[in-house]
């Protein structure tokens, strides 16, 4: 089964309208992000650091 999108860290929606890039802080945790928590600077949270960010 083939999955459309991925799910965002910030919500945990499933999304095929993101922006997916490395944790700025540590560079190794993937950050994924639908538009919604973009446009509402709803903060994520690396899964390998803990940084949290917009």
């Amino acid at each position: 089964m083939v999955t459309p999108g991925k799910v965002c860290s910030s919500c945990g929606r499933l999304t095929d309208q993101y922006v997916e890039f490395k944790c700025p802080s540590c560079g190794k945790g993937h950050i994924v992000r639908d538009y919604r928590c973009r446009e509402n600077f709803v903060k994520y949270t690396c899964k390998e650091c803990g940084f949290e960010g917009p």
